[in-house]
Formats: structure tokens, C-alpha cells, sequence
């Protein structure tokens, strides 16, 4: 029996450990942030803001709600999507220090109420507002004046929900949401995409010197080259990435990081994504985890039983 009594401590300090004192830590160290399930209603932006600007976020997020409930055409939105693709096309080059992203799987991706928010006001859509009140117009910022009407909004937004949401793999998702900014070296993934395969030496020497001008850009408008993600899924927690994307000024007040717009959906494939990249072998660990907790438990009995055995005559 004593050698229970020594397993049940040493059990009883393990799991006081793990979900008393490491969460306590965790806590200490980080400050908490409530997450919204990837719902774009303005609740966080108006908690958030200042007295002088609550009231305009209130009015802003009140339009979105309302044109959300209007019944978009996806045929006359085709139209009015006309005007986007001189800019969000394939090859686009960089405009204003960041590349116009690709919308091929918008609807698959992105929030409803989100990007009724964009087309309305990219800059308080992407809550980073405070970046371009003084200083610079928003390089989307010219779709204001191109889409007024509030059932344009709508039958834009119903064309990207219906005919932009095609199935999209995880690598898609991530180089329309986040690969035009972060790169991912273990990927070979820069900025400007997957790195190609190069016979010559100058030829690989040409990219490199792309890629740096399109990261002097990126720097030049963010403030400071945005980090390699390469390894932000193991680096950060679950809780963390959820939050932060969902609202970046939530974690880092004042960041120049824009609120991208993901629904939960798209969420996962960008995290499955990151997860595929950074934690490869993880499948394979939480599939043989079972398998050596139950070995630990055989090898204990067995132990045991060898253990009494062996010192029967002594005891």
C-alpha cells in the first residue's frame, strides 16, 4: 500500500501543477481577452474606443447591421464587383506598401458583417482607424466613394458569399488571409508567394531582390516587417491566435496589424495551415498518446506485481 500512497501524491502535485499553477502563471503573465466567436457586430470596437469616437463607431456599426438585413443580388453585385478587380486580381502589385489580396474564396473565408464593414469603411472595418486619422488615406480607402448605396453594398457582398466561396485547402486560406504580409521560411513562403525553383543563380538572386522590395513596402506601410509565422502556432496559445486575429488592438493596442475579417470557418483553415507548417507531427503524437498512457498503466500493474512477488518472503 505505501508504494499507492507515494503514486497518489506524486499524482496529486502533478495535476495541482498542471491545472493550478501553470494556468495561475499563464494568467499572471497574459493579460485575458474575451473573444466574440469571429461575430462582427462592433460590440469590441465600441468597448474599446474613446468617448470622442464611440458615438461614430456606434452610428457605423449600426449601418452595417442594418444593410445586413437587406436581400443582396448576387447578379447586380457582379457588377458593382466590376470595379474591384482592377485592383484584386491575379499577379496585383503592391499598392501603397501591401498587395491587394486575392478574393477568389472570400466568401468561403470571410464574415458576412465584416465585409458589409469593409466596403462601408475599410479603415474602422480593419479597426485601425486611429493609423490613417492624420497621416495617409487607407490604400482601400477610394471604395467609399465607389459604393454608396446601401443595397450595392449588399448585392456586392451576396455576389462574394455565393459565387466567391468555392471549397479552399488551408494553404489557399492562408496566402489570401495572411501571405501577403507574413512570410513562413519553413514553407518557403514569402510575401510574395511560394519561393520557385531556380536553375540559375542570378535568377534566385533577381527573386531575393523582389522579395526585399516588397518587404521594404510591407515595413514601410506596418511600421516594421510583420513576423515569420513559421512557428506562431506552438509559440502562442490557442486562446491567444483566436483573439488576436479576431482583434488584434485586443492583444496589442495600437498595432498597425488590421483585423482581417475571418469567420470561424476560415479561421481553422488558417490554423490548420500554420498547424501543418509548425506542428507537422502533431497527428501522429495525439494518435499514439493513448497508446503509451495505456503502456505506462500495463507497466505499473506489471511492476507491481513483479515487485510483490519478488518480496513476498521479506514481507
Amino acid at each position: 500500500m505505501r508504494e499507492f500512497k507515494i503514486l497518489g501524491i506524486v499524482v496529486f502535485f502533478t495535476l495541482v501543477t498542471y491545472w493550478g499553477v501553470e494556468p495561475f502563471a499563464h494568467s499572471q503573465m497574459h493579460k485575458h481577452v474575451e473573444g466574440h466567436e469571429f461575430v462582427y457586430d462592433g460590440t469590441a470596437d465600441i468597448e474599446e474606443t474613446v468617448d470622442a469616437k464611440k458615438e461614430m463607431k456606434k452610428a457605423y456599426w449600426a449601418d452595417v447591421a442594418k444593410i445586413a438585413t437587406l436581400k443582396g443580388d448576387a447578379t447586380s453585385g457582379e457588377a458593382v464587383y466590376a470595379m474591384c478587380m482592377g485592383c484584386h486580381m491575379e499577379g496585383a502589385v503592391n499598392m501603397g506598401g501591401v498587395t491587394p489580396p486575392s478574393l477568389e474564396h472570400t466568401g468561403a473565408l470571410y464574415d458576412k458583417n465584416y465585409l458589409i464593414a469593409l466596403i462601408k469603411d475599410p479603415a474602422v472595418a480593419m479597426n485601425t482607424d486611429h493609423k490613417f486619422a492624420d497621416t495617409m488615406m487607407h490604400p482601400m480607402g477610394s471604395i467609399k466613394t465607389m459604393v454608396t448605396e446601401p443595397q450595392q453594398i449588399a448585392d456586392v457582398v451576396a455576389y462574394l458569399l455565393t459565387k466567391k466561396a468555392g471549397e479552399v485547402t488551408p494553404k489557399e486560406a492562408y496566402a489570401e488571409a495572411c501571405g501577403r504580409c507574413h512570410e513562413m521560411r519553413y514553407a518557403k513562403w514569402t510575401q510574395l508567394g511560394k519561393t520557385p525553383f531556380f536553375k540559375e543563380k542570378k535568377d534566385e538572386l533577381a527573386h531575393q531582390i523582389k522579395v526585399l522590395d516588397e518587404q521594404a513596402a510591407v515595413k514601410g506601410y506596418m511600421g516594421k516587417l510583420p513576423p515569420d509565422l513559421s512557428m506562431i502556432i506552438r509559440a502562442r496559445s490557442e486562446h491567444f491566435l483566436e483573439t488576436f486575429v479576431e482583434n488584434p488592438q485586443s492583444q496589442l493596442a495600437g498595432t498597425s496589424m488590421p483585423r482581417v475579417g475571418l469567420s470561424k470557418e476560415g479561421y481553422e483553415k488558417v490554423t490548420a495551415y500554420l498547424t501543418m507548417i509548425g506542428d507537422p507531427s502533431k497527428p501522429a503524437r495525439e494518435a499514439i498518446g493513448p497508446w503509451v498512457i495505456l503502456f505506462f498503466v500495463v507497466f505499473a500493474v506489471l511492476a507491481y506485481l513483479w515487485k510483490k512477488e519478488t518480496w513476498r518472503e521479506v514481507h
